[in-house]
Formats: structure tokens, C-alpha cells, sequence
């Protein structure tokens, strides 16, 4: 049996529940969902048929402790990730190229193509199947099964590995990036991309708090095990977003499966693993090894972790009412979920070679450039301001001199955070 406590603002016992701004991925699920962050079908699905089960009663504040108190440090399992939000291929295709250019990983570099942040932006468009492993905060495994391809993230202590087998690149990074304490949640490693149930629930919960409500909306069985359901909904107007299902495994507070519904009913993601286990993976999970004839492009974690901390200063700027200032990188304006991205869109970059698109041919060829603002404009409406994309969830909002604004938000946010309504 369970109850529908609300909770709203400030959880007691001890857990942080409060609002964090973040950049691209952290601003997050909302906006990828997004970034960012980001960042998590009508109600979160059984992945068994027999009925709910029934667990002891607990009120929202409990559940939420017991997410963000788990002590789970190791698992491994199967992901599905199914996103329609509703964004052109072409779009994506085109923010990739943008955020590579963001963080200095330019096409003309060796292995762009593996560098994480754009190649995990492939999550936000259609199904994706991940194969996941976990021991401890230095010991993470992510591998993206592709048709006839695959993409590798490998982080074993102060050794770090993205891996793209479509174009045979990878990116190898030593050490460990200034500021690194250990903390026992482990992250995705080499990028704030949510790509398990974890990651993408702890944005929801540990964000917004001022501006959530969340409840408990019954139990389901989710891969194999029983789970509580918390709702979590936004209290505040402009944002696409209607609700979030986060199952929660009544064992450990593990979350088991995140699925975010659109203002308009539709489901726009959901990331859940169809199998489980909490047993400590092996040593050799974490071992890698460049493939033969790779192009392997090394680099120090410090050199990744400051530019990534330059864009951490900019979204906190943001955040405090900075309208997108220091158009070099990615800015956070306001919070909560009708939190916005800002970002100068470039006037050219390169499409992705040939071969890269998971059809298991290495790219021998560059591809032709492209110009993101024509596209977006060939793409979108004329509204006041600029030029419109409007999707399920997400909407991006070019200016007329060249910014970008997206989020999970109405068009009159983004107006507003650009200035021009």
C-alpha cells in the first residue's frame, strides 16, 4: 500500500533537496529532455505482467530519502532508452556539431567523433539500447549498441576511454580532474549526459525544489524488481513538461526506470533497464584497450575538467539574471524547469563524416559543412524576435542576430530570456 504525501520546497532528515544550476546536460533532463541535462507512455511500464506489488507505506519524503540516501555502489544491466521529442534529425545533427565546438573538440580534431557530449546527444532522438556497469565512483562502463556498430565510455580509476567503432577514434584521458573527492554517486564518465535511471533521477530530485511537487503514485515491478512510483510535477507555468514517473527499487533506492510525459500527454522519454543486477561487476569490465589501427587522441582530465568548469561559472552567472553573455559557450538562464540554454549558434560546421552514422564503414571522408542557422530557420517559423523550432517538449529559438535559446518551455520564456519579448 502506498500514500500520496505531497513535498514541496525543503525534505527533512538530512537529505539535500534543493535547486542546483547546472550547464547544458545539468539545466537538464527538462531541456535534453537536457543542458543539463538532462536530462528522465502515460505512466512509468511494468516490465512484468503480474500486478503491482505490495510494498510497505511511504510517504514521498521517504521515498526521496531513500533514493538520495542509497548506498549502492555497484550494479550492472541492460538500458532502454526511447526518446520522441519531436527534434528533426537535422537539428541534432547540427547541435552536435555545435556543442563539439563548445567544448573544443572541433571537427578538424582527432577523435571528435568520439568525444561524449555530442556523441551522447544520439540519446535524444529514437531508441537506443545501453549496456551499463558500475563499481564505485572510479569504475564506470557505458556501451551504446548501434546496428552494426558501437560506442564505448570506459572510466577505470585515473584512466578514461570514449570509443567510437565506426570510425575506429577514441579519446584517452589520464588522471583525475581537479577538485575529484570520490563521491560515492557515481557519474557517467567523461560527461554530465544522464544515461541510466540514476543519473537522470537524481537531476529531478536534487534540482527545483522550490518549484516540484512530488508524490507517491503507487508500485510497479520493474526488471525483476519491486519498485515504488513518485510523481513529480512542476509547480511553476511555462514549462512542457506535465509530469515525471521515477520507479524507485524498494530494496536499495536504486531507480529503476525514469519517464517524462509532455503538457500535451505524450511521453517524450523514457529510460528504463529491462535487467538488473546489484552484484559487484568484474575487475575486467573496466579493462580497455584501443582497438588496432585506432586514431587515439590523448588528454589530460584537467585540460577537459577546466573547460568544463569555465562553462559551470558562465551558467551560475546565468542563473543569477546574466542574459546570455559570453556567447563562447553554453549559459543556463534561470532555474528549476523553466530553466533556459543559451548559446551563440555558429554560422558553419562540419556534417559528420562519412560513415559515422552507425553504419558499421569507417569514415574516410569529411563531411560537407553546414550552416545551423540557415538550417533552423529553413526548419522553423518566423515568430516576434527571431526564428521558431517547436517539438513535443523542447523549443529553440534563434534571434535575429544569431543566439540560440532552448528549453522545455513555452515560447513567452523564451522570449524573455532572450530579451525580445
Amino acid at each position: 500500500m502506498t500514500n500520496e504525501t505531497a513535498v514541496e520546497d525543503q525534505l527533512d532528515g538530512g537529505v539535500p533537496y534543493r535547486s542546483r544550476r547546472r550547464t547544458l546536460v545539468r539545466a537538464g533532463v527538462p531541456v535534453a529532455v537536457g543542458a543539463v541535462i538532462a536530462a528522465g507512455v502515460g505512466l512509468v511500464p511494468a516490465l512484468a505482467a503480474d500486478s503491482p506489488p505490495d510494498l510497505p507505506q511511504l510517504s514521498a519524503e521517504q521515498v526521496v530519502t531513500k533514493v538520495l540516501g542509497s548506498d549502492t555502489q555497484a550494479l550492472s544491466g541492460t538500458v532502454s532508452v526511447s526518446t520522441d521529442l519531436g527534434v528533426p534529425s537535422q537539428l541534432l545533427g547540427a547541435a552536435a556539431g555545435g556543442l563539439g565546438a563548445a567544448a573544443g573538440h572541433g571537427s578538424d580534431q582527432g577523435g571528435a567523433s568520439a568525444d561524449p557530449q555530442s556523441k551522447l546527444l544520439g540519446l535524444l532522438g529514437g531508441d537506443q539500447t545501453l549496456r551499463v556497469a558500475v563499481d564505485g565512483p572510479d569504475r564506470q562502463r557505458v556501451d551504446l549498441m548501434e546496428n552494426m556498430a558501437g560506442y564505448t565510455l570506459v572510466r577505470n580509476g585515473d584512466q578514461s576511454w570514449a570509443w567510437d567503432s565506426s570510425t575506429n577514434t577514441a579519446l584517452h584521458m589520464t588522471g583525475r580532474p581537479a577538485g575529484h573527492t570520490g563521491a560515492k554517486a557515481p557519474k557517467a564518465p567523461l560527461t554530465g549526459v544522464p544515461a541510466t535511471p540514476q543519473e537522470a533521477a537524481r537531476q529531478f530530485l536534487t534540482g527545483s525544489a522550490g518549484t516540484t511537487s512530488v508524490t507517491v503514485a503507487g508500485t510497479a515491478n520493474v526488471a525483476g524488481q519491486k519498485a515504488y512510483q513518485l510523481s513529480v510535477r512542476p509547480t511553476q507555468s511555462g514549462s512542457t513538461v506535465s509530469e515525471v514517473r521515477i520507479s524507485v527499487a524498494a530494496d536499495n533506492g536504486v531507480p529503476l526506470a525514469v519517464v517524462v510525459k509532455s503538457t500535451d500527454g505524450s511521453t517524450v522519454l523514457d529510460v528504463h533497464f529491462t535487467d538488473v543486477s546489484f552484484a559487484e561487476p568484474t575487475a575486467k569490465t573496466f579493462d580497455f584497450t584501443a582497438p588496432k589501427g585506432a586514431k587515439v587522441t590523448e588528454k589530460k582530465a584537467d585540460e577537459a575538467a577546466a573547460g568544463h568548469d569555465t562553462q559551470d561559472k558562465k551558467g551560475d552567472q546565468a542563473g543569477k539574471g546574466d542574459r546570455g553573455k559570453g556567447h563562447d559557450g553554453v549559459n543556463v538562464i534561470g532555474e528549476g524547469w523553466t530553466a533556459v540554454v543559451s548559446t551563440q549558434l555558429p554560422t558553419g560546421v562540419e556534417a559528420p563524416a562519412q560513415g559515422s552514422q552507425g553504419n558499421g564503414k569507417q569514415g574516410k571522408q569529411h563531411g560537407r559543412p553546414m550552416n545551423p542557422q540557415a538550417l533552423v530557420k529553413s526548419l522553423g517559423k518566423p515568430v516576434g524576435g527571431g526564428t521558431l523550432i517547436s517539438t513535443k517538449v523542447v523549443n529553440v529559438l534563434l534571434t535575429d542576430d544569431g543566439r540560440v535559446f532552448a528549453g522545455a518551455v513555452t515560447l513567452p520564456v523564451l522570449q524573455h530570456a532572450a530579451g525580445v519579448n
